[in-house]
C-alpha cells in the first residue's frame, strides 16, 4: 500500500506542484515588481519574469508569427539572460537593463559560467533578449531607443566569437587581462 507523504503543514505535496496563479499583466509589466534587494523580492521578480516570458513567447508565435522553433529558442535565450544573469546573478531590475549589460553577459559572464561556451548557443540568447526588449517597447513600458541599442549589440557577433575563442586559448595568467577587456561590473 502506498503511503501518502505529508508536507510540513500536513498537506499533500502534490498541492505544492499545482499551477501557480496567473499574475495580471499590469503587474507583470510593473518595474517595481522586479526590484531585487532581498531574497523574497528576487523570488517574486523571477516568478513575474517567468510569466512575462510566456507572454513574450506567445507574442513571438502569434503576433510576429515566427517559426515555433525560433520563437522557443529566442524566448529561452531571453530567459537565460533575464532570470539567470540579471535577476539571479546580479539582482538587477530587468526594466533597468542596458545594452552594455548584454555585452557583459555575452562577452564575459556567459563564457565563464558555461562548460562549453559557443556562438551557436549564445546567438539566440542575444537575439532573444533584443526581441524581448522590442516586445516591452510595443507594450509601452520600455523606450524604443534603449531597445534599439540591444538590437545593435546583438549584431556584434564577431566580438562575441572572438571573446569565446580567446577564452578557449587562455594560458597561464591570461585570464586577468581577458576579464579586464570586458568586465562584468
Amino acid at each position: 500500500m502506498m503511503r501518502q507523504q505529508m508536507t510540513s503543514n500536513g498537506g499533500d505535496p502534490r498541492e505544492m506542484l499545482a499551477k501557480p496563479e496567473e499574475i495580471p499583466f499590469a503587474r507583470l509589466i510593473d518595474p517595481q515588481n522586479y526590484d531585487c534587494s532581498s531574497l523574497d523580492e528576487e523570488i517574486r521578480a523571477d516568478q513575474h519574469c517567468s510569466q512575462l516570458l510566456k507572454q513574450f513567447h506567445h507574442w513571438l508565435n502569434e503576433v510576429r508569427q515566427e517559426q515555433a522553433l525560433d520563437a522557443g529558442q529566442w524566448a529561452a535565450g531571453a530567459d537565460y539572460f533575464l532570470r539567470e544573469f540579471l535577476i539571479g546573478a546580479r539582482r538587477l531590475n530587468i526594466f533597468s537593463a542596458t545594452a552594455e549589460q548584454l555585452r557583459q553577459f555575452g562577452g564575459n559572464w556567459y563564457i565563464v559560467n558555461n562548460l562549453e561556451p559557443n556562438i551557436v548557443e549564445l546567438e539566440p540568447m542575444l537575439k532573444g533578449t533584443a526581441l524581448f526588449y522590442q516586445y516591452l517597447t510595443e507594450q509601452g513600458v520600455y523606450t524604443a531607443q534603449a531597445a534599439t541599442l540591444f538590437t545593435a549589440e546583438t549584431e556584434a557577433l564577431d566580438f562575441y566569437r572572438q571573446r569565446i575563442e580567446s577564452f578557449h586559448q587562455l594560458v597561464d595568467n591570461g585570464y586577468r587581462d581577458w576579464d579586464l577587456s570586458c568586465p562584468v561590473r
